[in-house]
C-alpha cells in the first residue's frame, strides 16, 4: 500500500492556526511524525485564499523538506499553482491532483510527461461527479486516453473513483468496488487511490468505518491511500489487509511494522 500523509492541510483546524500564525516548528513535527510513520508521500495543502495559495505553499514545502527527504504531494485544486509549485519541490513527488474538469490536464500532464512526477487522478469532469459506475468509467477512459497522448505510464498514476459519504449512499461502496476492479483488470500496474476517511463523514465512530472500508477496498485493488499514519489502528488494519490478501510474504511487513511500532503499540 502506498502511504499518502494527510496531516499538512490547512483545512484541519489546527494546521490552519499554524499557518495563519506562520508556526514554523508546528508543520516541521507533522513532517517528522508522520515520515516516521513510513509514509510514501507527504501531502502538503495550503487551503488559503489564492492569492497567498502559492507563496504558503513554498513556505510549508520548504519546512517539511528542512525536515524530511519524503517526497512531496502538492495539494491544489489549482493547476495553475501546482504547476508553479513543482519548482520548490527537491525531487519528484505527487501532484495532487487533475481530472477531466476544466484544463487541469492540459496544464499538468505536459509539464509532467517526461519526469518522474506521479499523479492523482480524479474521476469528474465538468458535468460533476459521476454517480454511476459506467459514466465513472467513462471519465477514465477519457483520462487515460490523455495519459497515452503525452506518454505517461499508467503506473505513474493514482486513479481517485471519488468514494462519497457512506450515509448518502444508496449501495454503501459497491459501484466503487466494481469501478476499482475494473480499473484494475484494464490495467494492472495502475494505482487505485483515495481518502481513507472521506467515507465516514456524519457517522459516529468514524474510526471503525474507515477500517471497514480500507479493507474492502484494498480487497477490490485499491493499493494507495491518503490517510493519517499516525492511527495504529488503521495502520495495523492496512499491514493485516496485505497479508491476508497474500502480498505480504510469511507476514513479513506485518510483523516488521509491528516492531517499528507502526501498530499495537497504543
Amino acid at each position: 500500500m502506498i502511504l499518502i500523509g494527510e496531516k499538512i492541510n490547512g483545512a484541519i483546524p489546527s494546521v490552519a492556526k499554524a499557518i495563519a500564525a506562520k508556526d514554523a516548528d508546528f508543520i516541521r513535527n507533522l513532517a517528522k511524525v508522520q515520515s516516521e510513520a513510513g509514509v510514501d508521500f507527504l501531502d502538503v495543502c495550503a487551503s488559503v485564499d489564492n492569492d497567498i495559495e502559492l507563496e504558503t505553499l513554498k513556505w510549508l514545502i520548504d519546512l517539511v523538506q528542512e525536515v524530511s527527504d519524503i517526497p512531496i504531494a502538492i495539494d491544489s485544486p489549482n493547476a495553475n499553482v501546482i504547476a508553479q509549485a513543482i519548482k520548490f519541490c527537491n525531487k519528484p513527488g505527487l501532484i495532487n491532483s487533475v481530472s477531466m474538469e476544466g484544463d487541469k490536464v492540459e496544464v499538468i500532464f505536459p509539464i509532467i510527461a517526461d519526469t518522474k512526477w506521479e499523479c492523482v487522478a480524479l474521476l469528474c469532469d465538468d458535468t460533476g461527479i459521476p454517480q454511476d459506475t459506467v459514466k465513472r468509467l467513462e471519465v477514465f477512459a477519457t483520462l487515460m486516453d490523455k495519459a497515452k497522448q503525452y506518454n505517461i505510464a499508467p503506473s505513474r498514476l493514482h486513479i481517485d473513483p471519488l468514494v462519497q459519504m457512506l450515509c448518502t449512499s444508496e449501495d454503501g461502496i459497491l459501484a466503487i468496488m466494481d469501478v476499482i476492479k475494473e480499473i484494475k483488470t484494464q490495467y494492472p500496474k495502475i494505482h487505485v487511490t483515495g481518502g481513507a476517511s472521506n467515507i465516514s463523514f456524519n457517522l459516529p465512530i468514524r474510526r471503525l468505518v474507515n477500517q471497514a472500508f480500507i479493507v474492502l477496498a484494498m480487497s477490490a485493488g485499491m493499493d494507495s491511500a491518503i490517510v493519517d499514519p499516525t492511527k495504529q489502528d488503521l495502520m495495523g488494519m492496512i499491514f493485516a489487509t496485505e497479508a491476508l490478501l497474500g502480498q505480504d510474504e510469511y507476514c513479513m511487513e506485518y510483523i516488521g511494522a509491528y516492531r517499528e511500532g507502526k501498530f499495537g503499540q497504543k
